[in-house]
């Protein structure tokens, strides 16, 4: 598969500054292999601002991007191989994920990983 027949990587951006947010848009909407992410669309590569992640922290938990990623489609109720195939990892290191989350979100299934996020205030549903 040469470059041009490659699909483009998709990005997302997750900022609270308007301004900042359409300065990066156009400077990658002009990028050769580049794809801003449509709402909703699980990207390949998510840029986000740190006052964001601070926010996040501020829950009292520490979850990285991908879990962030694992933790949204949970909540869509989706499965370790839904997940893998939306996210182009394992099924495998889906279920590392998951097991992580219900680690640090001291969680008993999926579902409860998913309320207790909503409680804390680090998904909203």
């Amino acid at each position: 598969m040469n470059e041009e027949t490659q699909p483009p990587i998709v990005i997302a951006i997750e900022v609270d500054d308007p301004a900042l947010a359409d300065r990066l848009a156009a400077l990658l909407g002009g990028v050769a292999g580049v794809r801003l992410a449509a709402v909703g669309e699980a990207p390949a590569v998510k840029l986000v601002s740190p006052d964001r992640h601070g926010e996040r922290a501020a829950s009292g938990i520490e979850l990285t991007p991908r879990e962030l990623d694992v933790l949204a489609l949970l909540a869509e109720g989706a499965s370790n191989k839904d997940i893998a195939r939306r996210l182009g990892i394992s099924v495998h290191t889906a279920k590392f994920h998951v097991g992580s989350l219900l680690e640090k979100l001291d969680a008993t299934g999926r579902t409860d990983a998913v309320a207790h996020a909503a409680r804390r205030g680090v998904i909203h549903l």
